[in-house]
């Protein structure tokens, strides 16, 4: 290390970045995740500047007057709102700096999805670089995650980790610092978030709100039948008078709603398992299946796998942050996970 290397070391940020579909973490090296927000930006329409991002805008969903506008600029896991997103990132940056108080412009590692294309990946990149970033580096979540659980992803032994966040799922089997075989998935936290939106509208003709839809999978959704029936209450539009309606959902209705895109997901992590090579396979039928992300915390979940795949599953500590805590690890040693980065910043910013 040079001493202008050193001298960045010490006065710049080097950031972690978990970029996803419904929330965003930052992890600063030295202090760990210190934000944690809502992808979301709300934006005046008649002057095109942005009004609040994260919580704040989380706060406006389905409550905007019509010239401000609450944008999710991250779909299925990919950006979908190039400049949305690079003034949610340059707000996040901006925030760590404030919080650091170092001088020169940090480096970032970024999540990515598995299996993205060269153009989305290079719109991650290019963002977080308008945003304000020095380095970019990206990594696979699903490799992120398993850093960040502290698996031994680097070893000759096979590891497997689902990744379930809110607009994909990433299913995926690790060994020497690469993953073997992997899966994305569309069916994610926001599916199931429709799904429960359309059996309300079906079931019992109540139309509700994204938010309202999340809200009762958190209160009630389970993937399995649990000791104790759980039930809540639920306010929306009747379909039929047009007027404000409360009824009682049980945790039998949302396991209904939800069990099409639950049982899509057990089937696609039988089908990787089917794939893998038969000594990695025999590493993880030891070692387990690791589950992390935002659905790991559905009810339920880790004993359908255990019966499902009839090898153990563990439920990851601390599920939402172990891609932001995989990020934070690899910024640590860059390069010692030189190798399980998708794409370096050199590779990168030379394709023009």
């Amino acid at each position: 290390m040079n001493m202008f290397d050193k001298l960045y070391a010490k006065f710049s940020n080097d950031i972690g970045i978990d970029l996803g579909t419904a929330n965003t973490l930052v992890y600063l090296r030295g202090n760990g995740i210190i934000i944690s927000e809502p992808s979301i930006v709300a934006v005046n329409l008649k002057t095109d500047r942005i009004v609040a991002v994260g919580a704040e805008a989380k706060q406006m969903l389905g409550r905007t007057p019509v010239h401000i506008e609450a944008i999710r600029p991250l779909v299925d896991g990919v950006i979908s709102d190039y400049e949305v997103t690079v003034e949610m990132l340059r707000y996040l940056i901006s925030k760590t700096e404030k919080l650091s108080r170092k001088f020169f412009r940090p480096r970032v590692v970024v999540g990515v999805p598995s299996g993205i294309t060269n153009v989305e990946m290079r719109a991650v990149y290019d963002a977080t670089k308008e945003a304000g970033a020095r380095e970019v580096y990206l990594v696979e979540e699903p490799m992120a995650s398993a850093i960040g659980i502290r698996l031994p992803v680097k070893d000759p032994v096979g590891s497997m980790v689902i990744d379930i966040g809110g607009g994909t799922v990433d299913i995926a089997v690790i060994s020497l610092g690469g993953i073997v075989q992997s899966k994305n998935l569309k069916i994610a936290g926001d599916k199931l978030n429709q799904d429960v939106m359309s059996y309300m509208r079906d079931e019992f003709k109540l139309l509700i709100g994204e938010k309202t839809a999340e809200s009762i999978k958190m209160a009630v959704g389970t993937a399995q039948a649990g000791p104790e029936p759980l039930e809540t209450h639920v306010k929306g539009r009747d379909l039929i008078t047009g007027l404000p309606r409360e009824i009682i959902v049980t945790d039998a209705d949302i396991r209904e709603a939800i069990s099409n895109s639950i049982m899509i997901l057990v089937d696609s992590v039988k089908e990787v398992l089917q794939k893998t090579p038969p000594e990695i396979l025999g590493d993880v039928m030891k070692r387990g299946v690791h589950v992390s992300g935002g659905g790991a915390l559905i009810r339920g979940l880790k004993d359908l796998l255990h019966e499902s795949l009839r090898i153990p599953v563990y439920i990851a500590d601390d599920p939402l942050s172990c891609v932001a805590r995989g990020c934070g690890i690899i910024l640590d040693d860059l390069e010692a996970y030189e190798d399980v980065l998708v794409r370096d910043n050199s590779e990168l910013s030379s394709r023009k």
